[in-house]
């Protein structure tokens, strides 16, 4: 008697739009950070930070999206 077994899908046929989005995303962000590596200074009143542009700029982008979450509207049902 014959194992019938189901044959496992490939990896590109379990691929969603979102996923293909995902990593597009993903591939994107590294080509950023590895052409953002130089060296920038941030200062804020008494505070001198030296960091990679693309980490000053990640900590910008996640400041600005919690101050949005904190402060968005709570929708009401």
């Amino acid at each position: 008697m014959a194992d019938q077994r189901s044959a496992k899908p490939s990896l590109l046929s379990t691929m969603t739009p979102a996923r293909w989005l995902a990593l597009i995303l993903m591939v994107l962000a590294v080509i950023f950070i590895f052409q953002n590596t130089a060296t920038t200074t941030i200062q804020l009143a008494w505070l001198h930070i030296n960091a990679p542009l693309w980490l000053a700029l990640l900590a910008v982008f996640v400041i600005g999206w919690a101050a949005g979450w904190l402060t968005g509207r709570r929708r009401v049902r």
